[in-house]
Order: C-alpha cells, then structure tokens, then sequence
C-alpha cells in the first residue's frame, strides 16, 4: 500500500496571510481614529496619551477581532457533523500551542507597559512631594510661592482656588500662559479630590496633607473646563472651574489686572445652593455637609461660559 504525498496548502496559507493583512489594516485604523473621539489638545502631554490610547485600542481590535473571526470560521465551517457525539482532539501537552499562547500575550503586556513607561517619561508630569504644609496654606496670596509651584491649586468641598503668590492674585477661574511649562501645586483642604482637565489629558488625585507639583505646559489657546474626578461628597459633579489659556502677553495683562481688584467671594454652586437650601428656597431631599465657604479672591470669573472641552 502506497501513501498518497499530501500537498502543500497554499490555498489556506494565502487566505491566513489576507485575513492578517486585513486584521492589521483594520487595527490601525482604529487607532488612528481616538483623536476624533477626544476633546481637541490642548497640552503638550495630550498627543502623547492619544498615541498611547490609540496604540491600545490597535492591540484591543486585533485581538478582538482576530479570536471573534477564528470562533465565526470554526463556527460556520468546522461544526461537526449532524449525530456526530465523539469528543475532539484533545490538545493537552501540545507543547507549540501552550508557547504560542503564553509567548503572544506576554509580548502584548510588554508591549504595552514599555510604550505607557515612554510616555510617562516624556510627559514628566509629577515632580517631588512635600508633606505637612497646612501653616502655610492657611497663609494669604501674598505669601512665598509654593516649592516647585507657580500656581497654588486648593481644592475644597466644593469649589477650586487658585493663587498666584508672586503676583499676589487669588481666583476661582484658572489661568495659564500659552507655550510656558509650570508647576501647579496641588493641595487639599478636606477630602480627596482629582484635578482632571479633559483637553489636557491630565488627571491627578489631590491628597489632604500632601502637596503635590503636577508640571503642564498649555499648547492651545482656548477655554477648557477642569472637573473633580474623585467622589468628594454631594456637590462633586459641580465641583468645576475654567481653565483660560492665553497669550503669554494676556497672562501677564490678567495679573495686572487682578492685583489691582478687590477680594470678594469666589464661584461655589454647593455654598449657594445649600444657602437656598438653609432658607427653604430650594428643597432637598438628602443629607449632607455643610459646603466650604466660597473663597475670597480677586476675580472669580465665571462657570457659565462656552469652552472648548
């Protein structure tokens, strides 16, 4: 009896190199498209955390799509036959196959944790802490800048205060110039909170106790929002400010501008509406504390005004 010699598949070697070729095209396209997704960039770190975001989404569709089709393949063209109970091949100690699925993973996962290490090095966001500054916090705006700050970010429940102890300037709006790196020195007065401003990209906990430097340099002109991204208590969601991104020549006119006004309480949607609330002019059907008093500051802007994201 004679072997019949079995033919090389070129048929099926020529379809499993399509089905990659497309599977990889598909993938890179869905990551070119996260920037549509987004708020626009207006900080040097956002195109840097969209390249990584889009990196992951690639990864995630190849492997989603990739396990999806192989399961609709087997499905549609490897069942078994009608009344056929036998079990299938069973695959353990099939050595190949356990590398295969442990070696692809594992180069996935590295991949991933040495691109995300890439950007957090270029971005460069978190500079040293320092801890126990609450004499200093207590002090006025014309106080000494804060170490590795030149902005002080105070977040309460609920509102946000920024001062400017250089210029001696407070506001519950917050400005920065266009195209300059700085420090903005985060501390809270109570609970956790999260400085998040979406456009930016940038999200860091505000930790009672600690004072924290988180570096940012601004790329786009503009009015973005920052929100708190950490459950503070009732008023978290409307724990919200403005964020102005302006020529370096309007920052400095905004300074000047402000150190000449006087001190006057700053935006808090939870002082107000607890106000109401004390005065039976809004009801309200839940407990809760009593909000931080709005800060006194110079210019306390506004939370009603178009932004850009």
């Amino acid at each position: 009896m004679t072997s019949t010699p079995q033919r090389f598949p070129l048929t099926r070697v020529i379809g499993l190199a399509l089905w990659l070729v497309l599977l990889i095209l598909l993938s890179v396209w869905m990551g070119a498209q996260v920037p549509r997704w987004l708020p626009v960039q207006a900080s040097s770190a956002a195109p840097l955390v969209d390249g990584l975001f889009g990196f992951e989404t690639a990864v995630a569709t190849f492997v989603f799509v990739g396990v999806v089709s192989v399961m609709a393949w087997v499905v549609l063209f490897n069942r078994a036959e009608k009344y056929d109970m036998s079990d299938a091949e069973p695959i353990e100690g099939n050595t190949t196959l356990e590398i295969i699925w442990t070696v692809i993973p594992l180069l996935l996962v590295m991949g991933i944790a040495a691109y995300t290490i890439q950007v957090n090095r270029e971005i460069g966001l978190i500079g040293p802490m320092d801890h126990d500054h609450g004499p200093a916090l207590a002090s006025s705006a014309s106080a000494a800048p804060p170490p590795g700050g030149e902005v002080q970010v105070i977040a309460r429940q609920w509102s946000w205060e920024f001062r400017y102890p250089v210029a001696g300037v407070s506001s519950t709006e917050l400005h920065l110039p266009l195209g300059r790196r700085l420090g903005l020195q985060l501390e809270s007065r109570d609970v956790i909170h999260g400085f998040y401003v979406p456009a930016f990209r940038l999200k860091q906990q505000v930790i009672p106790g600690r004072s924290i430097t988180l570096f940012l340099t601004p790329t786009r002109e503009g009015r973005y929002r920052l929100r708190d991204s950490e459950y503070s208590g009732t008023w978290f969601a409307a724990n919200q400010a403005d964020v102005v991104v302006e020529s370096e020549e309007a920052y400095q006119e905004w300074l000047r501008r402000a150190s000449r006004l006087p001190l006057q309480p700053g935006l808090s949607d939870a002082a107000r509406e607890y106000a109401q609330q004390r005065s039976g002019e809004r009801s309200s059907g839940y407990a809760t504390v009593e909000p931080a008093p709005p800060p006194l500051v110079n210019v306390p802007g506004s939370n009603t005004l178009p932004h850009d994201g």
